[in-house]
């Protein structure tokens, strides 16, 4: 706590207790004892640094945990009336709370999930469970087409800018990073001082605003990304084509969020909403993108470079494919971002009717790589909505080679979805500008947080995966996975989401029907 701080808060104290003792003698001494009991509630609030609502709402934001521990024991008992799950999504959201907390996070009474539902999915377990040996797995990224591959871990941050998150969440989202040994994504905003403080491995995130490698007029500079990307703690590089959210729209920061600080970091000027446009200037064709995810490796000194973007025309997506056989570069990864995919602000209809959905996107691409022979070549990161450890396997049993997480770290940070991220008015001193409101949320607590919500998730993941009898992650496939589909009727995902032949796209003779419309309208050479 600073002086300033110190002194505000002894001040207030003062008063306080002053008007308490005036309550006192004013004849009303029975008010003396509950309304001193209030004030010293009030100034521990204050001072406390594990939960930022009450250091922000001192004593009444007590109400907020005592409706929510009602929530909790009420939610399990009309989880099969909402339609829209979010009664199943607030229950991941306090099991988040838990492992972030490192407290017990078992569960009595069995599952809240009705198991003869529609959609229902479960895993396939083995009577005889194997024993897991490598407790930090890892995942390759760019191993023999980069001089610097990075070994990833399974789960790391998505992509989330300082700007749209305040210093404070980006310290302590780095800080966990660095003490669990997992990637941090920059999102589009620009590396900012806050993503090199702790020295976590760093995700560095180029979009169409280009910030942090941008000219004066807005395009691409290769200089300043030169200087940047060869930072030893930046280890990827990734090219923001679109996001699930809001795809095909640009990122947004509203001027309420915009600071100096932030203004110099992406050099854009003040008083105004930084908008990034739809699309880049540096290269306008699938052929382009290539080219600049090959110059962008080269003027990185060697590390893997990828682009992230939500499917939406098949055909678009197959042209990159055409792209590649015909420049013979591939992309180290590519992050599938699933229109389920949130954001500090975006259009309704965007967020809700744009885009195509993470696990229909996941195997599409999967399926397209198989297709044209490279998807050997080129890892899949996936994003969109993973809490849990039986999450991270459902997409890992699609295809995902490693899967990013946005929502769940920002829950492990103490996000409670008051849904103002957009108005700097964040609660929990996460999603704002506002000094007084950031300052409430502690690194050292919350980054250990992040650390702890991560390190469990690894746990229970292995746990879930030696459950299975598999004894690497490499072992999961899509047969892992039941769904019930309707009724009596249960699949496995491998029966599903059938796969196509290994370069069967190349001939005529083994292209699918199903896929002809789309490979014919195809081209290399425009979108």
């Amino acid at each position: 706590m600073s002086v300033k701080q110190g002194f505000i808060l002894l001040s207030v104290a003062v008063v306080l207790l002053l008007s308490a003792w005036s309550v006192y003698w004013s004849g009303a001494q029975w008010l003396f004892v509950p309304v001193t009991l209030v004030i010293a509630l009030g100034v521990y609030d204050m001072l406390q640094r594990r939960h930022t609502v009450l250091r922000l709402y001192p004593v009444i934001g007590h109400f907020r945990y005592m409706f929510e521990s009602v929530r909790r024991e009420i939610q399990q008992y009309f989880v099969e009336s909402d339609v829209d799950g979010r009664p199943v999504e607030r229950e991941f959201r306090s099991l988040i709370y838990q492992r972030a907390k490192g407290v017990r996070d078992t569960r009595p009474f069995g599952t809240i999930f009705d198991v003869y539902r529609d959609g229902c999915e479960w895993m396939e377990h083995s009577l005889t469970p194997a024993r897991i040996t490598d407790h930090n797995p890892r995942v390759m990224f760019g191993e023999g087409s980069c001089a610097k591959p990075y070994a990833a871990s399974p789960l790391n941050i998505s992509a989330m800018s300082f700007g749209a998150l305040s210093k404070h969440a980006i310290l302590a989202l780095n800080k966990g990073a660095k003490m669990g040994g997992f990637a941090h994504n920059t999102g589009e905003g620009g590396l900012s001082p806050y993503h090199l403080e702790h020295g976590a491995d760093i995700i560095w995130q180029v979009g169409t605003g280009y910030f942090g490698c941008r000219s004066e007029d807005g395009a691409f500079d290769a200089g300043k990304f030169a200087d940047t990307a060869c930072l030893p703690v930046v280890k990827m590089i990734e090219i923001k084509l679109s996001q699930g959210a809001k795809p095909g729209h640009g990122g947004i920061l509203p001027a309420a969020k915009l600071s100096s600080e932030i203004a110099t970091i992406r050099n854009v000027p003040m008083g105004q909403d930084v908008v990034s446009p739809p699309a880049h200037s540096a290269f306008d064709t699938p052929v382009g993108l290539l080219r600049f995810v090959a110059r962008l490796r080269e003027l990185s000194g060697g590390k893997p470079v990828g682009f992230k973007l939500c499917i939406g025309r098949r055909a678009e997506f197959l042209a990159i494919c055409k792209a590649m056989l015909e420049t013979g570069i591939t992309p180290d990864f590519i992050t599938i971002d699933g229109s389920e995919g949130g954001t500090g602000a975006a259009p309704v209809e965007l967020t809700n009717s744009v885009g195509t959905p993470l696990r229909d996107a996941l195997v599409f691409v999967n399926r397209a790589l198989t297709g044209i022979g490279l998807r050997r070549n080129v890892r899949l990161i996936a994003a969109g909505k993973a809490f849990s450890a039986f999450h991270v396997i459902r997409l890992l049993a699609l295809g995902a080679d490693t899967v990013n997480s946005a929502r769940a770290m920002m829950f492990a940070l103490g996000c409670i979805q008051s849904r103002s991220c957009n108005t700097d008015m964040c609660p929990t001193g996460i999603a704002t500008q506002d000094p007084a409101r950031y300052r409430a949320l502690d690194i050292e607590d919350k980054g250990k947080r992040v650390f702890n919500y991560h390190k469990a998730m690894i746990e229970n993941l292995l746990e879930v995966l030696a459950a299975a009898g598999l004894e690497k992650l490499e072992a999961l496939g899509p047969q892992h996975i039941l769904h019930r589909v309707g009724g009596t009727v249960v699949k496995h995902y491998a029966e599903m989401y059938p796969t196509i032949g290994e370069g069967c796209l190349l001939t005529d003779a083994g292209l699918p029907d199903n896929w002809k419309p789309d490979w014919q309208a195809a081209n290399a050479h425009a979108w």
